[in-house]
């Protein structure tokens, strides 16, 4: 299969565990998970799917339980059967997927440990914005939960402002959760074009991809969220797993 490439992306994964019903993966980033129908670039799916063809020869499937945003690394669980998938999609509606992420933010918390449980909604709903998906901490928004840790202070150097490694666990799974509670802290993700506090930056990139001036402002080409932990039951045993922090992420705490 051709695909156009119309921006740069990160085209691989690695299997974190395998069994007869799922497959789970350490997606890369930039990398969609899904083909949307308006790019035609590579995908999660097709990798999945090449890998699985043997599965989906004998009436198999590839079902994404969750679906990481293009810019954020990690792990992804996938269903290799129509059971697999109906299990794991009411285990997900009652909130029995347990999830951890790092984040590298921009700023050093003077907290150790955080909560924020601020309602998030669309932006637009309630504020002017250019950006269709930005979400926004707003009293009239859906309940919504993350508790933060900080794992690592580290002081500003070789262009990069202070950073901290954080440890985040959304108790909801609302659009964008990490990075509006993070940025409604004070501490926006390094490299997060939408909530950083420039709206020209995602505008920009949009319309002109990466450029100088962008790596200048931002450092990093994509958010610096990194899905690291899953938990999740299946045919009645709980089966956990976790991924290192990504190559790109960690060398900016080096």
């Amino acid at each position: 299969m051709s695909f156009d490439m119309p921006i740069a992306v990160q085209a691989h994964f690695s299997v974190l565990y395998e069994d007869d019903d799922v497959l789970v993966v350490d997606k890369a980033a930039p990398l969609l998970t899904h083909p949307t129908g308006e790019k035609n670039e590579p995908t999660l799916w097709h990798g999945v799917r090449e890998l699985l063809v043997y599965e989906l020869a004998c009436g198999g499937q590839v079902s994404f339980i969750n679906r990481l945003d293009r810019e954020t690394s990690g792990i992804t669980l996938i269903a290799k059967h129509a059971a697999a998938a109906r299990e794991l999609g009411k285990a997900m509606q009652q909130r029995l997927l347990h999830k951890e992420y790092y984040a590298v933010v921009q700023g050093v918390p003077l907290w150790y440990t955080a909560c924020c449980d601020e309602p998030v909604l669309r932006m637009e709903d309630v504020a002017a914005t250019r950006i269709h998906v930005r979400q926004c901490c707003h009293p009239q928004g859906k309940p919504c939960r993350t508790d933060f840790e900080v794992l690592q202070r580290v002081p500003a150097r070789n262009g990069l402002p202070s950073l901290s490694l954080l440890r985040c666990v959304p108790h909801t799974g609302r659009l964008h959760q990490i990075r509006v509670h993070a940025a409604y802290l004070g501490y926006p993700l390094l490299g997060d074009k939408i909530y950083g506090g420039n709206e020209n930056h995602y505008l920009d990139f949009i319309a002109q991809g990466w450029t100088p001036e962008l790596a200048a402002s931002l450092h990093i080409e994509r958010h610096a969220l990194h899905a690291c932990a899953l938990r999740f039951p299946l045919r009645g045993r709980e089966i956990c797993v976790k991924s290192p922090l990504s190559a790109d992420l960690a060398a900016l705490l080096a």
